[in-house]
């Protein structure tokens, strides 16, 4: 099958579904109004509340969201085949993802910026509101440990990576200080170009460092790579949001928006074949990558591609705390989900380009794939073009650079650039994910300051420095710990059910948000995704249990790690099914006639402008 039509074909979907059904939601549903004040204005404090341009926090909540999930999952994923994945990343993106973000988004908005615990403690009830702060913590920890080895199997032993990714730290550190700090207004164009130009020349200087007798002082091994991640994630949380996380999140949209243009482009110039089948033999389980089933683990496989709930906490998290008008949220919310989805569409393109045989044996150990049947085809040429043994490099993001690399190579002119292009793909990688684990690790503070406030208030404070310090290096020790002593076949599958159990928690409490909100007949644009992932994933993690983790326990050296994850994975279960009992008891409350909580909808705006209190 030629790529051409499908990717055209995607492009129209995500058109239609952000002008019509996103303009429906943000109408009807939710009724925006610029003339609300944001959180952004109202508690601005030049740290965390900060009144944002449009496109600059869209650059912030895309790079913030934009993690290892729709890079790696559809590439794991298409071991299935290239047909569920394609079909679950267009109708889960439209449907839900993207209507999972907007909703969180506004409700946060209208609650002070609050976090998604914090609204579920209104909306619900404060057992909820409780039980979902307990469970997103710990499923925030556990995404960013998945996401985090991803970057850790890429820059592994290699120098060129690390000099580029390295170089965006002291680059984001200039255009923060000279967008928001040079002067009267935030500055956009100089910064902008500024941060590009050295980009791309840290790209290119990557590979001049890796040539060159200094290249020792950058390679570094797995857990070396874990540590230095560890060390960026505690700083970057710690940190004024202008300084670090947003320009160093917006330098990276433009090297996420622009790498996906050049994608596109190319698709559409070289347009290579599909190698992959529609479905392959494993969807009946048994694959050398994912264990199980298509259904259900498809699903928590392509995770953010479609559908994340650590989305949620992004959006109920920095992003409510910069926005600038009420309105600016569709473009944010939904806009910012319908580019990840076509980012999870163009990984699996570029996975599903490959032959089967190099895909897997990339994907698998030696060991494994000796057992498939299958043959390489272009991986010896491809390892002799980038400078790098490619076989057996797991984890999804070495055979997505590959894959982007080829479609790239077939651009005019670009023939002999297999390498710059791969090692381009894995700085890209990297970039997205990262931004991920800065943004998260400061959600994750957040709420953990939120959880410790209880038993000693100045902890909640996000204000106080050593609250601030202690927190973080508590959030950073857990995931950093995870990440040191997992491997992607344990994390992947903890982190993409417990994304997608978060997701159920975050479409629960945004139901209440417009039931309690009068919206009630339009209740059904959050509930039915909230039914479908809550039972994919919970099927999902009930088979993880059983199949994946519990058999670790049998086995010498990863006896602990077995029952850590069995642990993680039932607490995750436990939270999910607490809070949609909690909601469908608040449901059956307003049904009846209950009074919505007082601080539900905030203060809404009539038709004159007026504000008044209450409900509507």
């Amino acid at each position: 099958m030629n790529t051409f039509p499908v990717l055209l074909g995607a492009l129209c979907v995500y058109v239609i579904a952000y002008r019509y059904y996103s303009a429906f939601i943000a109408a009807k549903a939710l009724a925006l109004d610029d003339r609300r004040t944001t959180p952004a204005h109202n508690f601005e404090d030049g740290h965390n509340y900060v009144p944002s341009p449009k496109w600059v926090l869209f650059g912030h909540h895309f790079a913030a969201i934009a993690g290892a999930g729709p890079l790696v999952g559809p590439t794991l994923a298409a071991q299935f085949g290239f047909a569920p994945g394609f079909l679950w990343l267009l109708i889960g993106a439209v449907i839900a993802g993207c209507v999972q973000d907007f909703t969180v988004l506004v409700a946060s908005v209208r609650h002070k910026g609050r976090s998604l615990a914090d609204v579920a403690r209104t909306e619900i009830g404060p057992f909820a509101g409780t039980v979902a702060m307990i469970a997103v913590l710990f499923i925030l920890l556990v995404t960013l440990a998945g996401l985090g080895i991803v970057v850790v199997n890429a820059l592994s032993q290699s120098p060129w990576g690390v000099f580029t990714i390295g170089m965006t730290i002291p680059i984001a550190l200039i255009m923060g200080g000279w967008m928001f700090k040079s002067g009267s207004g935030i500055k956009i164009v100089g910064p902008s170009i500024f941060g590009v130009v050295f980009l791309l020349a840290s790209v290119i200087g990557g590979n001049w460092f890796a040539q060159s007798s200094a290249a020792h002082a950058l390679t570094f091994n797995a857990h070396q790579i874990t540590i230095l991640m560890a060390i960026y994630g505690f700083v970057a949380s710690v940190l004024p949001v202008w300084l670090l996380l947003e320009p160093r999140d917006y330098l990276s949209t433009y090297v996420k928006l622009g790498t996906i243009a050049v994608l596109i482009l190319g698709v559409f110039i070289v347009h290579p074949n599909i190698q992959f089948p529609a479905v392959t033999q494993f969807v009946h389980g048994g694959g050398p990558i994912i264990k199980g089933k298509l259904f259900p683990f498809l699903f928590v496989t392509i995770a953010c591609g479609a559908i994340s709930g650590f989305h949620s906490l992004v959006s109920s998290g920095t992003t409510p705390k910069m926005l600038d008008k009420e309105t600016d949220a569709r473009f944010i919310g939904y806009g910012a989900m319908v580019a990840e989805s076509l980012v999870g569409v163009l990984a699996l393109i570029a996975a599903c380009s490959m032959h089967p045989g190099d895909y897997f044996a990339i994907n698998a150990t030696p060991e494994i794939f000796s057992k498939l049947g299958l043959h390489t085809v272009n991986l010896d040429m491809y390892s002799r073009e980038v400078g790098e043994k490619l076989a057996g490099r797991t984890g999804g993001a070495v055979s997505l650079a590959v894959g982007m690399a080829q479609i790239f190579k077939g651009l005019p002119g670009m023939t002999r650039l297999m390498g710059y292009w791969y090692h381009y793909a894995i700085m890209f990688e990297a970039l997205f994910i990262l931004t991920t684990i800065d943004t998260g690790t400061r959600v994750a503070r957040y709420v953990l300051q939120e959880l410790t406030g209880k038993i000693y208030k100045p902890l909640g404070n996000n204000a106080w420095l050593p609250g601030n310090l202690g927190t973080t290096f508590v959030v950073v020790l857990a995931w950093g710990y995870l990440i040191y002593t997992g491997s992607i076949s344990t994390l992947w599958p903890l982190f993409g059910t417990g994304n997608q159990l978060l997701a159920t928690i975050a479409l629960a409490v945004t139901t209440s948000f417009l039931i309690n909100m009068g919206k009630a007949k339009y209740a059904w644009i959050t509930a039915a995704p909230m039914c479908f992932v809550g039972v994919t994933t919970l099927s999902a993690g009930v088979l993880s249990i059983k199949n994946i983790f519990w058999p670790l326990t049998q086995k010498p050296g990863t006896i602990f790690t077995g029952y850590l994850d069995s642990i993680l994975m039932s607490i995750f279960i436990l939270g999910v099914v607490l809070v949609l009992f909690d909601a469908v008891r608040r449901w059956i409350q307003a049904y009846k006639g209950a009074p919505a909580p007082v601080e539900a909808f905030g203060p809404p705006v009539t038709a004159t402008g007026e504000v008044k209190m209450g409900c509507c």
